[in-house]
């Protein structure tokens, strides 16, 4: 069987990614879903990120099932409903997110803290993680961090200019408490300006 692969590279140099979706077909035998196309929509934020929302879903456990017969699965209608309409915030309460970020060179997030336990993988070039601590790790390549709802935000360090590349899953979580003070979703811009999920 042959499989499908892409090597186009998107103007900030990196590579494409190709999402693929699987199924079920009427005998129960895995196939691919042809309900949404494999390509990725990039929304450029700025000129110094772009961001591709690769998934998303609602509710724990997650519906795979089709409301009846020849219906597109629950799962894949949200989906799609939020790539016609992005969720308001970064993380879905009750959800999960797949969300893919392209850093610009030299480029630096603004301090920000989502409702939802993150893991966020470096798939391309460098960067450092800033806590609102003062501290900073660097994560290369394969790197990961387990975000527990803390405030955060990522700087592209990569070496002779590149683009950076992430890939995040995001996972809705209970709200952090820390010395009775409940601790919410925290999207504040770069110096002050207030910026929306929609925005993202």
């Amino acid at each position: 069987m042959a499989s499908s692969s892409s090597s186009e590279t998107l103007p900030n140099g990196l590579r494409d990614v190709q999402r693929f979706i699987t199924d079920h077909n009427s005998e129960g035998k895995a196939i691919f879903s042809k309900d949404i196309p494999s390509t990725s929509a990039w929304k450029e934020i700025s000129p110094e990120f772009n961001f591709f929302l690769a998934y998303t879903t609602k509710g724990f456990p997650v519906n795979l099932n089709a409301a009846k017969a020849g219906d597109v699965p629950v799962d894949v209608q949200n989906y799609e409903k939020d790539l016609n309409g992005p969720p308001a915030g970064l993380s879905l309460g009750n959800g999960t997110v797949l969300r893919f970020v392209d850093f610009a060179p030299d480029s630096a997030a603004y301090m920000h803290r989502t409702e939802s336990i993150d893991y966020g993988v470096v798939l391309e070039g460098a960067l450092e993680i800033q806590l609102d601590s003062g501290e900073m790790r660097i994560m290369n390549r394969g790197d990961v961090c387990v975000q527990r709802a803390t405030m955060h935000a990522w700087k592209n360090i990569t070496e002779n200019g590149g683009w950076a590349r992430m890939m995040f899953v995001l996972v809705s979580s209970e709200k952090v408490v820390v010395g009775g003070q409940e601790l919410g979703e925290n999207l504040p811009g770069k110096l002050g300006e207030k910026v929306t999920g929609k925005d993202l």
